[in-house]
């Protein structure tokens, strides 16, 4: 019952805080604002660890739990390629840390319209081969990340594939967004965090000059094969459900080991909420098995 009350509560303020910040006509500025606050009520779990350096002559966190380093997750956070941080993403990466084992690293990558595309691409690619100089072979690193993270994520592995470049150990995706074109959006009878208005303003700033058709970015257009192992996890109630299901379809065409998971009532990116509604810190908890399944020795 206080779950379901909980679940409740953390709905409608999500309706009523994020979805209303997430408008076309508000500034790109004023939503990185309005959201760096929102993202104060997801909670690390306590006695996690936080590092900032750079990595790639970017800023980077480094989130760590307990003493076991098994390995490494790259985390590309989501935000519409326009806002977001590695600081916004500190609860749902502390928590991704303890439930994997490793250490989790969180870019900030350049954002858009500042930064259109290739600027994300071409961070994330870097922050991927400064891990490599740093010791880590590519197979005890996984890459992982949420909405526009997680199209980036499957952006990244296509190009390293592309590029006859070492892969990483697993894939996980969140709520990903991996086709700009908004063609198939799916329609729920509750949506309490994406407009489809401000996802197709974001998806023009990030593309610039670009095909919103190009595959690295709107990943389902493009090709999967020899791709890691794929966790994508979902929920009902946002408008990226086919986006999710249809990058299901298109990786197990291919012959990718893939695993979809759609949570009922719940909403975009709902992991956040890890350590506080118990569906979002068990989804996270077979995101961070299936990180540990997959990892190198």
């Amino acid at each position: 019952m206080l779950q379901h009350l909980l679940e409740s509560g953390l709905r409608q303020t999500m309706n009523r805080l994020v979805r209303p910040a997430l408008h076309p006509a508000i500034p790109v500025s004023v939503q990185r604002t309005l959201i760096s606050q929102a993202y104060r009520s997801s909670v690390p779990p306590r006695g996690c660890r936080f590092q900032a350096n750079t990595l790639a002559d970017r800023p980077v966190i480094r989130s760590s739990f307990g003493q076991a380093t098994r390995g490494a997750v790259l985390y590309l956070h989501g935000g519409g390629y326009i806002i977001g941080s590695a600081a916004t993403h500190k609860g749902l990466t502390g928590h991704l840390a303890k439930a994997s084992g490793c250490m989790v690293v969180t870019p900030d990558y350049r954002l858009a319209p500042e930064h259109p595309f290739p600027a994300a691409l071409d961070d994330a690619e870097a922050a991927w081969l400064a891990l490599i100089n740093e010791g880590f072979a590519p197979g005890q690193i996984a890459i992982a990340g949420d909405s526009a993270g997680g199209g980036l994520t499957i952006a990244l592995a296509m190009r390293l594939r592309d590029n006859n470049q070492p892969l990483p150990a697993s894939l996980t995706v969140f709520s990903p967004w991996v086709d700009l074109t908004q063609e198939a959006l799916y329609s729920p009878e509750c949506e309490p965090v994406l407009q489809a208005r401000w996802t197709a303003k974001a998806a023009k700033l990030y593309a610039g000059q670009e095909s919103l058709h190009t595959p690295l970015i709107s990943p389902v257009f493009g090709s999967f094969r020899d791709l890691p192992p794929l966790l994508i996890q979902v929920g009902s109630q946002e408008i990226l459900l086919n986006d999710a299901e249809r990058l299901a379809d298109a990786a197990r065409k291919a012959g990718v080991k893939t695993q979809l998971e759609v949570f009922n009532s719940l909403w975009h990116v709902f992991q956040v909420h890890s350590g506080q509604l118990d569906r979002a810190t068990a989804a996270v908890q077979t995101a961070g098995g299936h990180i540990r399944e997959h990892l190198a020795g």
